[in-house]
């Protein structure tokens, strides 16, 4: 009797092994294709730029809308430091667009890697921002961009991005 509970039990656990192993873990009876689900997020992540350079405006709704609003959310931008939870970052962006950079940065030398329910990117963000005095400040840094699927649509969830002490100067921002 104890063999066969024992043969039993490595069948079960052979079963939900194979059964948590690739297919499709998110729930979604009708998974997307591996195309599918790059093309996807190289949309979420041009939709990311574009709040970006929304939010150098002043205007928030765009980035607000392609942040996932969990607490488990991470940034780490060019004023260094981390914030944590999207009180925290979601704070961060009404301050950032608060100083209305004008400008205009764009995602360049694009990677993008694209799961089921999470994926990423990486690339340069490339352009200009503005001083206090209108004065063009260059910005070039390295980025990476972590996503995952809520409701169906990518999230932004994590962002992080080399220090720019040229921007900080510009704005009167200390490292954090």
């Amino acid at each position: 009797m104890k063999k066969i509970t024992l043969v039993s039990a490595i069948i079960l656990l052979i079963a939900l092994f194979f059964s948590g192993c690739g297919g499709n873990k998110t729930g979604n009876p009708n998974p997307v294709s591996a195309e599918q689900s790059e093309k996807e997020l190289r949309a979420a992540n041009d939709q990311l730029y574009a709040a970006l350079n929304a939010m150098f405006t002043g205007d928030l709704e765009s980035m607000n809308a392609i942040w996932s609003h969990d607490s488990i959310v991470t940034d780490m931008g060019p004023f260094g430091g981390r914030l944590e939870g999207w009180g925290a970052v979601g704070s961060e962006f009404q301050k950032e667009a608060g100083m209305k950079l004008g400008g205009k940065v764009v995602c360049e030398e694009l990677l993008v890697h694209a799961g089921t329910d999470m994926g990423y990117t990486v690339c340069i963000e490339q352009g200009e921002n503005m001083d206090a005095d209108g004065k063009p400040v260059t910005v070039r840094h390295r980025a990476t961009n972590v996503f995952r699927k809520e409701k169906g649509k990518w999230k932004l969830v994590h962002h992080h991005t080399d220090l720019s002490p040229d921007l900080m100067k510009a704005t009167g921002t200390e490292m954090k």
